[in-house]
């Protein structure tokens, strides 16, 4: 399989940021060296696991994160890179072989800016059935406004336009809303598959729900000093409750998506109350 541009894996540029990621750094970082991604960067945030000297002896690049947050962490990468294609990889994410050949060619196919790939996991505890049931309902192959980790990027266009150095955990709806209003990108996600280790708790499940309470709060505290008028400021409220239960629960089998709504209604709820306490905690000043 080769894209309409002859590009290929050994095209590929992928940035890792990682942070005490011993328990799934090495099958991460060797999964792109088998799928043959000609360069490989890890940028590490001081790790003391280990994690360090694993990615010195299997990636080309390692560098030193100063720790601003996550956006200005990628764009210590991005800036090392020198392939055509850039790919963001988790340093939970495994890539089987075969995947990225298939984001390549989906990305030149649609001409898009770029593409995401569909994540699973591996495991038949509930939390692991609940999140591939939300991911299966939410994150749908085609075109899209957002994709998120993992993601694959035209090279040009991430170096010329790199994430806010500021954002924590909200970098990749805020690039890729700035590019579809500067440059009119486009994006999609892809049928390439990748898959997350780890994320098989309902400990797991409360971190992610954390992290997407708090980019809740930094896009809305931003909007609303912006100048967002009411209905923009309505549907970013609303937007858990639709993208994390109407939406998956509306796109999945019946069967499936009965099964899954507890899980979605605890995930959700999860979401609101961890955007509620990061408000709380700023508007204290704590």
């Amino acid at each position: 399989m080769t894209s309409p541009s002859g590009w290929t894996p050994v095209d590929v540029s992928a940035v890792v940021c990682t942070m005490n990621s011993i328990a799934s750094i090495e099958a991460c970082l060797q999964s792109l060296r088998d799928a043959g991604v000609g360069e490989i960067i890890v940028v590490d945030a001081s790790s003391t696991d280990g994690t360090r000297a694993v990615a010195d002896r299997l990636a080309h690049v390692v560098l030193e994160d100063t720790g601003i947050g996550l956006g200005n962490a990628r764009n210590l990468g991005i800036g090392a890179t020198s392939k055509p294609l850039i790919l963001n990889m988790g340093s939970d994410n495994v890539l089987p072989q075969r995947q990225l050949e298939v984001m390549i060619e989906e990305l030149e196919e649609g001409n898009y800016s770029g593409v995401s790939a569909q994540t699973r996991i591996e495991g038949d505890s509930y939390p692991s059935k609940g999140l591939n049931a939300w991911r299966r309902g939410r994150f749908r192959p085609g075109p899209v406004s957002v994709i998120g980790t993992p993601t694959l990027f035209r090279g040009d266009l991430l170096r010329t336009h790199p994430y806010d150095a500021q954002r924590v955990f909200s970098d990749d709806s805020e690039l890729c809303e700035r590019w579809t209003a500067e440059i009119g990108a486009t994006f999609a996600i892809s049928h390439a598959e990748v898959l997350e280790q780890g994320k098989t708790s309902w400990n797991e499940m409360r971190i992610r729900a954390r992290m997407y309470g708090i980019s809740d709060q930094d896009v809305y505290s931003r909007g609303v000093s912006a100048g967002w008028n009411l209905k923009r400021r309505a549907a970013s409220l609303a937007h858990p409750f639709r993208a994390d239960f109407i939406t998956p629960i509306t796109h999945l089998p019946v069967r499936e998506a009965i099964e899954a709504a507890p899980f979605l209604a605890a995930f959700t709820c999860l979401r609101y109350v961890n955007w509620a306490q990061m408000s709380w905690s700023r508007r204290s000043g704590n």
